[in-house]
C-alpha cells in the first residue's frame, strides 16, 4: 500500500509544484536573473503561461513510479532495520532507523529519476539556449543584400525527443549526466525529509493519539520538505548546470571542475541560487504529498479491516 500512496502523492506534488520548479531551474543556469519575481516576470513576458509547464509531460508520466518507489522502498528499508535490530517490524524506529532508510530511499530514486531530470532540465532551459546560439547582430549593423535566414526552431520537441537525441548524440552517459550530483542531492535530502516528518509528526500528535491530525501531517510534510531541499540545494544548482551543459558550448568536464567553476565565477552564494524558490515551493508541494500520502493509507487499511 506505500507503493500506491506514495504514487498518488507524487503526482498531486507535481501538479502543485511544477511552474516553480522551472522557475527554479532557470534562476540556477542563467545567471542574468536577480531574483524569483525577475525570473516570473522574464518567462511570463517571452513564453506566456506554457514557460511554466516546459517538460511537464515526462515527469507526471514518470513521478508516479519514482513517488511510489520512494515511499515504498523508504518503509520496506525501515522495516528490515527493524526486523534485525528489533526482532519485528511493527517496532518503534530510532532516529537512525528513520535517517538510514531515507538515505536509501533517495539513492534507489537516482537510476529512475536522472534521465527524466535530464529532460526537463533541457527543456526547461533550451529557449535562453537557442537565444544565446541566435547570437547578436553585427557593430555594423545587418546588410540590406543580406539573405534572411529563418529562426532554428526549439532542438527538442517535446521529452521523448528529447530522450531520443540526448541519447543519439550523447550516448547512455548523456542521459544520466549529473547523476554523481543527483546522488549527493538525494541521499542526505531524502534522509533529512523523511527524518524531519517523523520528528515533527511526534511533536505534533495530540496527547493520546497515535498519529497527529490532517493539519498537524499538512504542517509536519510542509517542512520537511522545506528542510530537505534547504540541505539539496547547492547538489541542486550543481546538477542543473551538469545537465544544461549538453546544449551548446560545453563548458564542465564534471563534478568538481562544474562546483570550482561556478564558486570562481560567481562566489559561493552561486551554489544556494534558487534556495528561496525552493523553499517557497518545496512546502505546498509536500503538504499535498504527505497529506495525500496519509490518507490513501489511511483509506486502504480501513477497506482492509
Amino acid at each position: 500500500m506505500d507503493f500506491v500512496a506514495g504514487a498518488i502523492g507524487g503526482v498531486c506534488g507535481v501538479a502543485v509544484g511544477y511552474p516553480l520548479d522551472t522557475v527554479k531551474v532557470r534562476i540556477q543556469t542563467e545567471p542574468k536573473y536577480t531574483g524569483i519575481w525577475h525570473c516570473i516576470r522574464d518567462i511570463y513576458r517571452q513564453e506566456r503561461v506554457r514557460g511554466f509547464y516546459r517538460g511537464l509531460s515526462l515527469p507526471v508520466c514518470t513521478v508516479s513510479l519514482v513517488s511510489s518507489v520512494s515511499f515504498g522502498s523508504y518503509h520496506h528499508c525501515l522495516e528490515h532495520i527493524c526486523c534485525f535490530r528489533y526482532g519485528s517490524a511493527e517496532a518503534k524506529p530510532a532516529k537512525a532507523d528513520v535517517t538510514l532508510s531515507g538515505c536509501a530511499s533517495g539513492l534507489v530514486r537516482v537510476f529512475l529519476t536522472s534521465p527524466t531530470e535530464v529532460a526537463k532540465v533541457r527543456l526547461q532551459t533550451q529557449t535562453q539556449v537557442q537565444e544565446r546560439q541566435e547570437g547578436q547582430p553585427s557593430a555594423s549593423g545587418p546588410s540590406v543584400s543580406s539573405p534572411v535566414c529563418p529562426v532554428p526552431g526549439p532542438k527538442y520537441r517535446g521529452p521523448l525527443h528529447c530522450l531520443t537525441t540526448v541519447a543519439r548524440e550523447e550516448g547512455l552517459q548523456g542521459l544520466y549526466k549529473g547523476s554523481s550530483a543527483l546522488l549527493l542531492r538525494e541521499g542526505h535530502s531524502f534522509a533529512t525529509y523523511f527524518l524531519s516528518y517523523a520528528v515533527l509528526c511526534e511533536w505534533l500528535t495530540p496527547a493520546g493519539h497515535s498519529q497527529p491530525d490532517v493539519l498537524g501531517v499538512l504542517v509536519a510534510g510542509g517542512c520537511a520538505g522545506v528542510l530537505a531541499w534547504a540541505v539539496a540545494t547547492p547538489m541542486d544548482v550543481i546538477k542543473s548546470r551538469l545537465q544544461a551543459d549538453g546544449q551548446g558550448h560545453r563548458r564542465y568536464r564534471g563534478l568538481l571542475h562544474c562546483v570550482v567553476t561556478s564558486v570562481r565565477e560567481e562566489g559561493l552564494r552561486v551554489l544556494f541560487r534558487g534556495l528561496a524558490v525552493n523553499c517557497c515551493r518545496a512546502f505546498p508541494v509536500n503538504m499535498a504529498v504527505f497529506v495525500t500520502y496519509e490518507a490513501v493509507l489511511r483509506l486502504t487499511r480501513g477497506l482492509l479491516t
